[in-house]
């Protein structure tokens, strides 16, 4: 999740051109750019960075601005300042909006186990 928070860092961004630059910063091949899930319907990196901007979202750190597009936050930019190795769900639980996101995920999963 921090290459996708630090590609926001510049100002506004469109999630496709993330997709495009995070591609080519980990210099991935055309074959795996092309690679999708098993529905078909996405590419694989289209959707790590989607689930990644959406937990960074939910942390705080970013935030849509318009269909598509999305950029850091105040909070986004001292996380960053921090300069944290990686970010991962362990990092993000230290937000309390996260960790309320998370928590609204399990009850609404158990309610659905319940039936």
């Amino acid at each position: 999740m921090l290459p996708v928070l630090q590609s926001s860092a510049a100002g506004e961004l469109r999630i496709a051109d993330a997709v495009e630059l995070l591609s080519d910063k980990f210099k991935l091949s055309e074959e795996d750019r092309q690679l999708r899930l098993p529905s078909g319907r996405q590419t694989t990196m289209a959707n790590r960075v989607h689930w990644a901007k959406t937990y960074l979202k939910q942390a705080g750190l970013v935030e849509n601005t318009k269909r598509g597009f999305f950029k850091i936050t105040n909070l986004g930019s001292k996380a960053l300042a921090e300069q944290p190795v990686k970010i991962d769900i362990k990092y993000l639980l230290k937000f309390p909006e996260f960790r309320d996101f998370r928590e609204r995920g399990s009850e609404e999963s158990g309610d659905q186990t319940a039936d």
